[in-house]
C-alpha cells in the first residue's frame, strides 16, 4: 500500500501512527500477492570485468536501452538515471552495479516466472549487443572489493561511508553480493506473526537449499553461502534473527520500537540524500537533529527508514523473506514457490509451525551460524539440515497443491521445488556442484562460471 500523498510530507504525530502505518498493509485472502526481486552480476564478456556505470559499456547504456526499447521510464537523481519502472515493476542499481528487478505483486509462481523470464529476455538484448552478460550467485566469484565499481547513488555514498564503522563486511555485502527474495502478504496481525516466526526459523533452510556462493577472489573461500555469513558481520544494530519475534506479546509495537532503536542512515529532502548516519529515529521526530534543525520526520521518513533494517525477516507492509543467495531464472522461480507454499496456505502454515514451534533459541542460531559454511549436512536433532530441508519441502508442496493455481499446461505451482528436490535428495548444493567443477573440469578456475551460468 503506498502512502496518501499528504501523509508523506506531514510531520509524524506519534508512536501509534508508525504502527498504524504497519497494519496498514493487512490484506484479505484474495488480495494477497506474490512480489519477486532478484540481483544480478553484470561482467563484460571479453575480461569478465564488472561495468562502470559510464561510458559505452556500462551500466547506464544498459538502463537506458532497455528503457527505450521496452517502454520502461526511467528515475533520476538529478540528471542521472538510476532505476527504471514499468506498472508496478522497478529496475533498480544496487551498489556495484548489481542490477535488480524488483517485480510486480503477482497472483501466481506461475505469473512471477514468466515476469522473470520476460526481464531476462529484455536485458540480455540489450547487454548482448554491448558484450555484457549476467550472472546468478551469491558472492560476487572473481573480483576484489576495490575492483567493484561504485553506482552514482546518494543514498550508496552515505552507506559507504557508514558500514566500515560498525563491521568488517558491509562494503562485500554492499557491492559483492546478489540475492533473490520474496515479498508475501498477511491478513490481520496474528497472522503476520505466525508466517514471521515461521519464516525467521526456516529462513537457514533457505540459506542452506539455495548456498551458492564459494567462491572469493578466485579460491574457495571455505563456505557454501558466503552471501550469508557476510551478514554476520555487516552492521548488527540492523541485521540478524530478531529473538524477540518468538517473545509473547510480539505484534507491530514491539517491531515499531526495533525500527525505532535502528540508527538511521538519511533522509531524501528535495530531491538529495541528507547524512544522518548513527542518528536516531526518535529524536527525528521531535525536530531535534543537528543536520535538520526543527525538520520533524515524515511517514515518508518512516517508510525509508524501514528499508534500511536487514534482519533475516523484514517486516514492511507486508514480509520480506531474505535468506537466500542469488541463481539462475529457475531458482528464481523457485524462492517465491518455496515461501508461497509455506505460508498462503492454512494447513502448510500450521505443518510449518509444528515443524519449528519448539527451536530453541539457541538452535535457531545454530541453524543460522552453521548453514553458511555447512549447508544441507549441518547437523540438526541427530540429522541433518537435510532433513529438516525435506520436511520443509514437502509442506511446501502440499501448500501449493492445495493452492491449485494451474498453469496453461494443467501443472500446479508445486513445478518450480523441483530443483530445491534435487538438492536436497541430492545432499549436494548448487555451491558443492561449482565446487566439484573448480576442482575438476574448471582446473582451479572460477572464470568458466561466467560463460557456463551466466543468464
Amino acid at each position: 500500500m503506498s502512502i496518501p500523498s499528504a501523509a508523506k510530507s506531514t510531520p509524524i504525530g506519534d508512536r501509534n501512527e508508525l504502527v498504524d502505518y504497519l497494519a496498514q498493509g493487512e490484506k484479505p485472502l484474495d488480495a494477497w500477492r506474490i512480489g519477486t526481486e532478484h540481483e544480478k552480476f553484470g561482467f563484460h564478456t571479453d575480461d569478465l570485468r564488472p561495468p562502470a556505470f559510464e561510458g559505452e559499456r556500462g551500466i547506464r547504456a544498459i538502463l537506458e536501452g532497455v528503457a527505450s526499447r521496452y517502454d520502461w521510464e526511467i528515475a533520476r537523481e538529478g540528471e542521472t538515471p538510476v532505476a527504471l519502472t514499468r506498472g508496478k515493476a522497478n529496475i533498480t542499481l544496487e551498489p556495484a552495479g548489481q542490477l535488480e528487478l524488483s517485480g510486480a505483486p503477482l497472483e501466481t509462481i506461475h505469473d512471477t516466472c514468466e515476469e522473470v523470464m520476460g526481464h531476462l529476455h529484455e536485458v540480455r538484448s540489450v547487454a548482448d549487443e554491448l558484450g555484457i552478460g549476467f550472472l546468478g550467485m551469491g558472492f560476487q566469484p572473481k573480483w576484489r572489493r576495490d575492483e567493484m565499481p561504485w553506482m552514482p547513488k546518494g543514498r550508496y555514498k552515505i552507506m559507504r561511508e557508514y558500514m566500515p564503522k560498525v563491521g568488517s563486511l558491509g562494503l562485500d555485502m554492499m557491492t559483492r553480493t546478489c540475492t533473490v527474495q520474496v515479498n508475501l502478504d498477511f491478513a490481520t496481525e496474528a497472522d503476520m506473526v505466525k508466517k514471521f516466526r515461521v519464516g525467521l526459523a526456516l529462513q537457514p533452510i533457505a540459506t542452506a537449499l539455495f548456498a551458492d556462493s564459494p567462491f572469493t577472489e578466485g579460491k574457495p573461500n571455505g563456505y557454501l553461502s558466503y552471501r550469508s555469513h557476510v551478514w554476520s558481520d555487516t552492521d548488527n544494530d540492523r541485521t540478524g534473527m530478531l529473538d524477540f519475534v518468538f517473545e509473547d506479546g510480539f505484534g507491530y509495537e514491539r517491531y515499531v520500537d526495533y525500527i525505532l532503536d535502528v540508527p538511521m542512515y538519511f533522509s531524501y529532502r528535495d530531491g538529495k540524500y541528507v547524512d544522518l548516519s548513527g542518528q536516531d529515529f526518535k529524536r527525528f521526530m521531535k525536530g531535534e537533529l543537528p543536520a535538520l534543525p526543527g525538520v520533524k520526520a515524515t511517514m515518508k521518513d518512516w517508510a525509508d527508514h524501514l528499508t534500511t533494517a536487514f534482519p533475516e525477516v523484514r517486516l514492511k507492509q507486508y514480509l520480506e523473506m531474505r535468506g537466500a543467495d542469488g541463481g539462475p531464472w529457475n531458482r528464481l522461480c523457485a524462492l517465491p514457490a518455496f515461501w508461497v507454499g509455506l505460508l498462503y496456505d492454512d494447513q502448510a502454515l500450521d505443518a510449518a509451525w509444528d515443524l519449528v514451534k519448539d527451536f530453541s533459541r539457541d538452535e535457531r542460531h545454530a541453524l543460522r551460524d552453521g548453514v553458511p559454511k555447512h549447508a544441507l549436512k549441518l547437523p540438526f536433532r541427530g540429522h541433518s539440515v537435510r532433513e529438516l530441508s525435506l520436511d520443509a519441502l514437502k509442506i511446501a508442496s502440499g501448500g501449493l497443491k492445495r493452492r491449485a493455481r494451474l498453469n496453461k499446461n494443467g501443472a500446479d505451482e508445486s513445478i518450480y521445488l523441483e530443483p530445491l528436490f534435487e538438492f536436497a535428495y541430492a545432499n549436494q548444493t548448487p555451491a558443492e556442484r561449482k565446487l566439484e567443477l573448480f576442482h575438476s573440469s574448471w582446473g582451479g578456475s572460477v572464470d568458466p562460471v561466467f560463460r557456463e551460468f551466466a543468464y
